[in-house]
């Protein structure tokens, strides 16, 4: 007998069981997406030819389309397919990507992409929805909820992010993989990852009760008129039809230019048109969900080297010394993030509660500007590698006391700006302001993108010692645009926070 939404949310003790099930697809997903997205930069250059700077746009292109299209995924969740059956075509899609990928990744590369950016956009934002509806609204114990789940995000990036690009690179089962088909081995891998999170969640579905149901299902948790069966045909087939489009687009970057130019600026019309509708105290809400927004672009445009330039100089300027093992650093790159939110993210948890207790817990906007701060402060250790190089090469423990730093950073800011989102929202605006969050992370990678590929112009066939100089400092200008925009955001925070009235 299926659970209703009342058993569900009367859970004793601190988890849900469901959030468990829910961890695991998620954890899965994130390996299959954290170990595509760590191999692209460093296969396009050494497999596929491809320049430094073109390298960089085309992360950037493809990042920027994933986050863009968690928007129109949620969109479609909402109004048509429910989340459960989202997630899993989504996932579905992003097996299919992947098994391109592992055939063959040199001449299936753009199919691949198109199919893992449509699929991602299905699945990503609707699994954390679902979390949310755990839980009754006003439950104290939601926060420890997603901070479970942001811990299972982050598991399945730290074994993705390293896994992958180590048996690509050769740093892992070489001696099993012969070197022809690595990269087969480590596509196929994340194909794998995601098969694995499908079959977890068609087991979970039987705990979920009404939670995820279509639109129209009599046992949905918002009542609606039953939908015609050929609306979700007419998705599923719209989709195909979008992929050849989108694999145009992805390899072609000066069309991500214009999808960018033109869906930000439509997106911002769309809100003011909305909030000529609701009240004076609404629309103040509004504005400072705005300046979250605003700011969280520049925060990502910067933080998101990590894929693009930040590989490049992993791979060529970093020794394979870290405290004395040998490991892979473009892996170190791609996983070290991931691994000091699993250690930090519970303490940063409690340290807001003792602040909180104590009277002393800084607002959520002054939060933001410690996130800048601290973000500028990773990049100035980054220009500090130079300093511990030797012929062009570096040291890759220096390199990950600059990666802890920066993750600092973003657990001041990453994990309230959903939150924000939602309490800033009137009801009816949720979806809407959920979307402009995800699409500001779009904006954020396609701009990491352009100052990646700023940086990689002025290097071209350097040489190692040229081209550590140049990137770092790159890395030091970054740091101070980030230390400023921490600056600027602490000093306005008495204005958003009254645009914010109650909302703390």
């Amino acid at each position: 007998m299926s659970l209703t939404l009342q058993e569900i949310q009367d859970f004793k003790g601190k988890y849900p069981k469901q959030i468990w099930s829910l961890f695991f697809s998620e954890m899965w997903e994130r390996f299959c997406f954290y170990g595509m997205r760590g191999m692209l930069v460093f296969f396009m250059i050494h497999q596929l030819n491809f320049h430094e700077k073109e390298a960089n746009l085309q992360y950037g292109a493809t990042q920027a389309f994933v986050y863009a299209f968690t928007f129109i995924g949620g969109l479609f969740a909402d109004k048509i397919l429910g989340f459960r059956k989202s997630l899993f075509w989504g996932g579905l899609l992003m097996i299919v990507g992947s098994i391109l990928l592992a055939v063959d990744p040199h001449v299936y590369f753009y199919f691949g992409l198109a199919f893992i950016i449509i699929g991602t956009g299905f699945f990503k934002p609707n699994i954390s929805t679902m979390v949310g509806e755990l839980y009754k609204e006003g439950d104290n114990r939601t926060d420890a909820g997603f901070s479970l789940f942001y811990a299972g995000i982050n598991l399945g990036a730290f074994l993705g992010g390293y896994v992958c690009v180590a048996i690509g690179k050769g740093y892992m089962l070489s001696s099993v993989i012969d070197e022809a088909h690595r990269w087969n081995v480590a596509f196929g891998l994340a194909a794998v990852g995601m098969l694995v999170s499908l079959i977890n969640f068609h087991f979970t579905k039987k705990k979920l009760g009404p939670i995820g149901l279509q639109p129209g299902h009599p046992d949905a948790i918002v009542k609606t008129k039953p939908l015609p069966k050929w609306a979700e045909y007419a998705v599923y087939v719209g989709t195909l039809l979008l992929i050849p489009l989108i694999q145009v687009m992805v390899s072609k970057t000066e069309y991500t230019d214009y999808f960018m130019y033109i869906i930000g600026p439509a997106t911002l019309v769309y809100l003011f048109f909305e909030m000529s509708k609701v009240s004076a105290a609404e629309r103040k809400k509004l504005v400072a969900a705005l300046v979250f927004i605003i700011f969280s672009i520049i925060f990502w445009g910067i933080y998101e080297q990590s894929g693009g330039s930040l590989s490049i100089f992993a791979a060529k300027n970093l020794n394979d010394s870290l405290v004395g093992l040998t490991v892979d650093p473009n892996g170190v790159n791609n996983s070290g993030g991931a691994f000091f939110i699993i250690l930090l993210a519970p303490l940063f948890g409690l340290l807001w509660i003792w602040l909180g207790k104590r009277k002393l817990e800084p607002n959520t906007i002054i939060k933001f500007g410690l996130g800048f701060i601290f973000l500028g402060l990773g990049y100035y250790v980054l220009f500090a590698t130079r300093f511990f190089a030797t012929d062009g090469v570096s040291s890759l423990d220096i390199f990950t006391t600059a990666l802890l730093v920066i993750t600092i950073g973003e657990l001041c800011l990453s994990p309230i700006g959903l939150s924000i989102m939602t309490k800033l929202s009137p009801a009816k605006l949720q979806g809407i302001m959920m979307g402009m969050w995800f699409l500001a992370s779009a904006y954020g990678q396609y701009v990491a993108g352009l100052i990646g590929a700023n940086m990689a112009e002025a290097r071209e066939n350097a040489g190692k010692a040229e081209a550590l100089l140049t990137y770092t400092d790159g890395y030091k200008q970054l740091g101070l645009y980030a230390l400023i925009a921490g600056v600027v955001l602490i000093l306005i925070s008495p204005i958003v926070k009254k645009l914010m009235q109650e909302v703390r």
